[in-house]
């Protein structure tokens, strides 16, 4: 049986743009009665929110779209965001480089992308390749979810 998908949207205040906005992501239809999707796509830009999360959506009289209102369940992913910072550099081993290390990405344009860490990877790896390639000025990275699992890696020796 072929997974039922609906588009759910996330209202946020972005620091970054200094206003209300929004983005909409795929859901896995998990529950349509409970209000209940499967994030299915990485998140460009959106709060603490991950691929594979539970949430609760529901319709809004406003606008009529299923818009999230909360996370009924944390996955263990995690996502990070990069800006690529170099315009002469090979987007294709930067790219394999990050799959490399049991990632999945998604694009954006060729100088953002988000990154999806399952709960199964260790984040250390992902963390050292990121960090080199930040030292040397190829990106930059932002964490705007990091699972409580990814952070644990991150401690260990």
């Amino acid at each position: 049986m072929k997974e039922q998908l609906e588009q759910v949207v996330v209202k946020y205040y972005s620091e970054v743009l200094e206003k209300n906005t929004e983005e909409v992501l795929w859901g896995v239809v998990i529950d349509a009665s409970k209000g209940l999707y499967k994030i299915d796509n990485i998140p460009y830009y959106g709060p603490e929110l991950s691929c594979e999360d539970v949430v609760y959506a529901s319709i809004q009289d406003d606008d009529k779209r299923l818009v999230i209102q909360h996370i009924e369940s944390y996955s263990g992913n995690s996502t990070v965001q990069v800006i690529v910072q170099k315009e002469k550099y090979n987007r294709e081993d930067l790219y394999n480089e990050i799959l490399y290390a049991n990632t999945e990405i998604e694009l954006v344009d060729d100088y953002y992308f988000v990154i999806s860490i399952p709960l199964q990877t260790n984040y250390k790896n992902v963390y050292a390749i990121l960090s080199a390639l930040e030292e040397e000025e190829v990106i930059s990275f932002a964490e705007p979810m990091l699972s409580p699992k990814h952070q644990a890696d991150l401690r260990t020796k």
